[in-house]
């Protein structure tokens, strides 16, 4: 019985549904359209998508209410339908006949509002639109800094259901970082970690650098650099937690980056995984280098390494169609990691699409693509293709998407980029001991779009001037070299400790490129036109070398790099060694020119160096070497001794060597003042040899010099101070002793 009940109930309820539906269903016989102006009745119903005889219910009435309203066109829209007559009535939007933007004197930043609105002259306005306009702008101010800035809009109607609208636009003051600040588990010191970041704080002198603004790209990028610091130290889990700005009065922010570091990792097992078809003996120089990184902190540029070492050995051994995934797998403070090449389906590059480079020239950038059109389609070519991109720094944002292709088993890619700034101003000064300095350059790193660099600075110190201009071109006729193009002008007066002063103009072409991994090699020539004044006072032989002097010099530079990184290292070497051979010079000099460094992490946060370095001058005709070809001990190889006042002596003048070697062993004790975020402690050995005297050999002075000592590294509000006590423990009679020495600086 109950059965027999449920299904009547049943039967009635589907019955009562398709009634409503009938009832409310109705063909349509005729479509009237009212209250357009612009907008032809034919155009309304194509927007509609109705027509003669379409059988309509009041979802579809709905719908057409809905594709009405998102055309933007229509202020209002009704629909009714009776007797078999679809009745549409609409209120126009108005058009805009112009948009002005007052307020606003920079081209630049008025170019990017009117890219980032939707509301555009001609086209019908509309008032959500406008918020989100309004809310746009607003955004875009504030990310470039800002903050302060108000946005109103008037709008002036006019005939024929026009509008004028206007944006008043009060930019204010841009926001200034007052202070930056690192909060949380952030193990580092602030002063380490501001050298991290672009963003500065904000100094009346600071008159160039557009760092000290409150920037939200910049932030970001801030962010990105910090984790990527932390990642490179082992901290694998890092927490860069959202930064934030508090506002301390009506222009300037506190900065505040909370970082949890957690805990540090260490590489511990460390695998490839090989399809079936791969000869595993091809891959064994990456499992040598496993078994080298094992037990060592985790870093992502080892990571990038290894990645690479597989990129060239597949590359090589032609398996096109590949990808290698990382899997990770942590156990207590190791993390194992298995990278696994695994075989793709084919498929085949069918074009290439740049989209977003206004100024970047389209050859610049396919140039650091790795595949082309018509090639295999490799996912580890085209993950390294973005890597390059990204790597020339010309732009905020690289993406790229792969889509299906039109032709069967292809794909194309598309490159998106955002281009940024590539220009900059630079200004410092500073004093010490030593004297003070000022240094100026304006620099351009991809003129006219071509991704070619050009630098002009200016070096001035108590004892030297010097100007150089620079055209550097990356990639010269696509070749992967490097060709620099100099011009320079340096005027050295060392009239009071060497008895001479020496004007020199000249220029060089040189080329450098990777000969081996991790080997640079450079060939270059130098040609230059010199004078030497020699000073009244002067030795006899001194004097002889008064005149004028045209020299040209082939040079060769063997540069091996096998540091973690090349800022703030804590581990590796590099080794250097360069030499400059005369082709026609009046004394025939060859200098040769020797730098090792060593950096060893011996505990936590402390980095110790050990370093040598050799220089020799001499001639090749037997010669005297010219007065400013003589070499000196730098000062900061040799402290304790007043720089320029060590070795050999003519009279009252210190005349350099034909020879300098030095040794150099520091380590920091991040122990001493742990808690003072902006000071570093460093303890210091340093020793020294200066001999030879070409001209006449009863003047060397030979002699080990040698010291010991304690440095502090502060970064001070007016900026970076260093600061020695050494104290000499061997040395030659007539070199001058210097205990003490500092020196500070800044930038603008």
């Amino acid at each position: 019985m109950f059965k027999s009940i449920n299904k009547i109930s049943i039967l009635i309820i589907l019955c009562s549904i398709l009634s409503t539906n009938i009832i409310s269903a109705e063909v349509v016989e005729e479509i009237d359209v009212k209250g357009n102006q612009r907008i032809s009745a034919e155009t309304i119903e194509m927007f509609a998508e109705v027509s003669i005889n379409d059988d309509l219910t009041e979802k579809d009435l709905n719908e057409i209410l809905k594709k009405l309203y998102d055309t933007n066109f229509f202020d209002l829209v009704s629909i009714k339908i009776s007797d078999r007559t679809l009745s549409i009535t609409v209120k126009e939007n108005p058009i805009i006949q112009n948009i002005n933007y007052e307020g606003i004197k920079s081209s630049k930043i008025l170019e990017d509002i009117k890219k980032n609105t939707e509301l555009r002259s001609r086209s019908s306005f509309n008032d959500i639109l406008l918020n989100k306009d309004k809310k746009k702008i607003k955004n875009f101010l504030k990310e470039i800094g800002y903050y302060f800035s108000k946005v109103e809009t008037y709008i002036e109607e006019l005939e024929d259901n026009k509008i004028n609208l206007s944006y008043k636009i009060n930019l204010g003051e841009k926001a200034k970082i007052q202070k930056i600040s690192f909060i949380g588990n952030k193990i580092f010191k602030d002063k380490k970690l501001k050298g991290v970041i672009l963003s500065e704080e904000y100094k009346p002198w600071k008159f160039l650098s557009g760092k000290k603004f409150l920037n939200e790209s910049m932030i970001k990028y801030d962010e990105r650099l910090l984790k990527n610091f932390y990642l490179n130290k082992g901290y694998y889990n890092v927490d860069v937690n959202s930064s934030f700005a508090k506002i301390l009065d009506n222009q300037s922010f506190e900065l505040i980056f909370n970082i949890n570091a957690n805990s540090k990792l260490f590489f511990g097992d460390l695998k490839i995984d090989l399809p079936s078809d791969f000869s595993k003996s091809n891959y064994q120089e990456v499992e040598k280098f496993f078994k080298k990184l094992e037990n060592e902190p985790y870093s992502i540029n080892r990571i990038e390494d290894i990645v690479e070492k597989i990129e060239k050995i597949t590359i090589n051994e032609q398996f096109e169609s590949v990808q290698a995934n990382v899997i990770e797998n942590i156990v207590s403070n190791k993390i194992n990691l298995n990278f696994k090449i695994e075989e793709m389906e084919r498929f085949f590059i069918e074009r290439i699409n740049i989209f977003g480079n206004n100024v970047t020239r389209e050859s610049v950038i396919r140039n650091q693509i790795e595949i082309d059109e018509g090639d295999p389609f490799n996912q580890i070519l085209y993950a390294k293709s973005l890597n390059n991109i990204k790597a020339l720094n010309f732009f905020e944002n690289v993406d790229g998407e792969i889509l299906d292709g039109n032709e069967f088993n292809t794909k194309i890619i598309n490159i998106n980029i955002t281009e940024k700034a590539t220009g900059e101003i630079f200004a410092g000064v500073g004093t010490g001991t030593d004297g003070s300095s000022f240094s100026f350059g304006i620099k351009e790193n991809n003129y006219l779009g071509r991704g070619v660099k050009v630098d002009s600075n200016l070096n001035v110190s108590e004892e030297r001037i010097k100007g150089k201009f620079l055209v550097s071109n990356p990639n010269y006729k696509n070749s992967d070299k490097n060709l620099d193009l100099s011009l320079e002008a340096t005027s050295i007066d060392r009239l009071g400790t060497s008895g001479y002063k020496s004007n020199v103009t000249g220029f060089s072409i040189g080329t450098q490129f990777e000969y081996l991994d991790d080997l640079k090699f450079g060939l270059s020539t130098r040609n230059t036109i010199e004078q030497i004044d020699v000073d009244s006072s002067a030795s006899a032989r001194q004097k002889k070398q008064d005149g004028n002097y045209f020299d040209s010099f082939i040079g060769l530079d063997f540069f091996y790099d096998k540091r973690n990184q090349k800022y703030q290292t804590t581990s590796g070497f590099f080794s250097n060694y360069n030499v400059s051979m005369p082709i026609l010079s009046d004394t025939n000099t060859l200098t040769n020119n020797y730098n090792y460094k060593i950096f060893k992490e011996l505990y936590e946060n402390n980095v110790s160096t050990f370093a040598f370095s050799f220089q020799g001058a001499s001639s090749l005709s037997s010669d005297d070497i010219k007065l400013s070809e003589r070499l000196y001990i730098p000062g900061r190889k040799l402290r304790g001794f007043e720089s320029g006042k060590i070795g050999p002596k003519d009279g009252s003048d210190f005349i350099g060597g034909n020879y300098v070697s030095t040794i150099n062993a520091t380590t920091t004790i991040p122990k001493i003042l742990e808690n003072v975020q902006s000071v570093d402690i460093v303890v210091f050995a340093d020793a020294a040899n200066i001999w030879g005297v070409d001209y006449d050999s009863s003047l060397d002075k030979s002699g080990i010099r040698s010291s010991v000592g304690v440095g502090l590294d502060w970064l001070t509000p007016v900026g970076p101070l260093t600061f020695s006590f050494a104290q000499p423990i061997t040395k030659e009679p007539t070199d001058i002793e210097e205990t003490f020495r500092f020196n500070i600086g800044t930038s603008f």
